[in-house]
This record gives C-alpha cells, structure tokens and sequence, in this order.
C-alpha cells in the first residue's frame, strides 16, 4: 500500500503526521511519502523519520498583505499540477491531509485525481486549508466534536499522543505543588514577559511551590535576567524557580506538575491525555483564531481556565494562578475532566480510517 501525507509548517501538524506515517509502515507495512514546503518544520523532522519528502512552493492566503496574497494565488495552481504530477508518478491509494500551506494542493489535486482522501484535523475551528476540501474528502479523523460539521464522513478520534503521555497518573508524583509554563519550542513573550514580575508573590502565596518555566531559546537569557532582577535566584534544574528553553522531557515534566499555563494549540491534546488541569492562554495571531476555540473546549468540559492575552495583567494572571493553586479539590476536578475529554487510541483509530479508505472491502 502506498500512502501520501501533506501538509506541515509547524509541529502541530508535523508531529501528528509523523506518527501516521510511522504506523503505516512499521505496522501495515505501507510505503509512505510526504509533500510539504521549505518554509515549514518538516523540512527537517520528515527526513530525519527516514520518510522521502517533496516539496511545493505555497504561501498564506490569511492575514497577509496583497502582494503575499497575490503570489500565493498564483503559486496555488502551479502547486496543484505538480502535486498531480507527484500522485501520478507515486500513485498512492490514499492521501492524508494534515493541514497546512502543503495539504490544499495536495488534497484537491487528489479529488481531481478520484484518489481517496482522509483529512486530518486537530482544532476545534479547522484551518482555511481543511475548510475548503472538507466537503470533498472521502473521510476526516477530529479532534472535537464540533468540527464534524465542516467534513464529509467525519469521526472524532482525537490527535496522536506519546504514550508515555497517556501513561501519567491521575495524581502528579511529588511534593510541593509544581506550576508548570511551557508555549512550545519558541515560547511565549507574555509568559517570559509576566512571570518574573509575578514569580516572588507567587511563591509567597504558595508555601513550597516550585515553578518550571520552558521560554524558548531565543528568550532565555533575558527571561532569566528578568527574573534575576526581581530577586528569584534561578536554577536550571532545581527548585524553587527552573528556567530552560526547552523542556525535552515533557512527559515527566507533565507527570510531576500540578497547574500547566499554556498556550492552546496542539498542546490541549498533551495536557487532556496527561489529566492535567491547565490555564490557557490562546495566541491571539493563531490562524482562524483556532487556539481560542480549542480553550473554549477545554474550559466547557471544565478542564481548564482561559486567559485572554489583550485582557492579561501580571495582577490577573497571579491572581488566576494562587487562586487554582491553593484550590486542590479543583485541581483534582480538573484534571479528571482533561483527561475525560481524551481519546485513547487515537493513532489507532485514525489508522484504521486511513486503511479503511485506502483498502476497502
């Protein structure tokens, strides 16, 4: 069975299609190929997975000026001929679709194609992308309910998560409470910004809390003189305040923590498989302000607070995290919400989709 994946630009997309891809070929003996863009992350963790990966010119059609708009439109149909030329020349029996600059051309030169499709859709508001092709793909794996609506044939699965995520206990695994801060790879200017000013009332409030802060590696230094200058002394590793620029073992970090402060992308699934209470704080600039609706649905399953960055006050936000913080029995509701909202064996049910759609009876 041949298999073609397309999409990517960032690790929300990029991580979920990887693990598809590892699989369908490690389990289901598939040959995979991938389509995505120089400009994106895949450009570098595709290769590396072993997988071969094609690349097309695609941009933004959102929240851009004219001209970026206007070149976009004019690479789009060129994109299209030679992801024909790729799905002719591959002749897969099925194509994924990820989202993404790559998964529009892609996926509609497949429809035109009559080659099956499956769209792939971790947030709650899909993407322009998953938009347009949605009522033309054979089949769509979700994330959250309330994106049914914008496919044809679609089934909630939720999003491929490491088990050793999905392994973590109910309870985190030690003592003093531990806030964790983390907005992936690249972080987050409001958290590196607020949280040292913050950090001495928090822990005044807090007997024993200890704070792990991911910044990302372009802020780390200044967000560790921020600190520093509002009298925390900081550690890379120890208590009471740990500042890194990444945090390479989230799974552990996510066991031992009692509140996570994060962004709302593809991390809501991490924190729902883990049952981790959380305070969201979407990224504003998210496209189709996805981060926001993905928050929206952790907060009315009662799994997490949101925050709205243009509201957000150092004032606030200490207030939001001392109140949850000192409230375990809302802490422990929380979290076994987050994880109620879960879906085990998502890889699994995703593939089984792919399989059906590719291998029909």
């Amino acid at each position: 069975m041949r298999v073609l994946i397309a999409g990517g630009g960032t690790g929300g997309h990029v991580i979920p299609a990887l693990a598809i891809g590892r699989e369908l070929r490690d389990r289901h003996g598939a040959e995979v190929r991938y389509i995505g863009t120089a400009r994106g992350i895949e450009t570098k963790l595709v290769p590396e997975a072993g997988f071969p990966l094609d690349l097309i010119q695609v941009g933004k059609l959102k929240n851009v000026g004219l001209r970026e708009r206007g070149k976009t439109l004019t690479d789009l149909p060129r994109g299209i001929l030679l992801c024909r030329g790729i799905l002719r020349s591959f002749r897969p029996e099925v194509v994924i679709g990820v989202g993404g600059y790559a998964s529009g051309p892609a996926m509609l030169a497949a429809v035109l194609l009559r080659i099956p499709t499956v769209a792939y859709e971790p947030n709650a508001a899909p993407g322009l992308t998953n938009r347009l092709v949605g009522k033309y793909v054979t089949a769509a794996c979700v994330n959250f309910p309330k994106s049914t609506k914008y496919f044809r044939n679609a089934e909630v699965t939720g999003v491929p998560v490491r088990e050793a995520i999905a392994a973590i206990p109910d309870s985190p695994s030690g003592e003093p409470l531990r806030l964790l801060v983390t907005a992936g790879s690249n972080g987050a200017k409001v958290f590196n910004d607020t949280l040292p000013l913050i950090a001495r009332d928090l822990l005044a409030a807090v007997p024993g809390l200890t704070i792990v802060h991911q910044t990302g590696e372009r802020a780390l230094d200044s967000t560790v003189s921020a600190y520093e200058a509002n009298g925390i002394p900081i550690s890379a590793s120890e208590a009471p305040v740990s500042v890194q620029a990444f945090l390479t073992d989230m799974p552990a970090q996510l066991e031992r923590a009692d509140l996570v402060l994060a962004r709302s992308g593809s991390t809501v699934a991490e924190l729902a498989a883990a049952g981790r209470p959380s305070l969201l704080v979407p990224f504003p600039q998210a496209a189709d302000d996805h981060q926001t609706r993905n928050a929206q649905a952790m907060v009315q399953a009662g799994a997490a607070q949101m925050l709205l960055q243009r509201e957000l006050t150092p004032e606030l936000l200490s207030e939001a995290i001392t109140d949850l913080l000192n409230d375990p029995a809302r802490l422990r509701s929380m979290g076994q919400k987050a994880r109620a909202a879960s879906h085990p064996g998502a890889l699994q049910a995703i593939v089984q989709r792919v399989l059906g759609v590719a291998l029909p009876r």
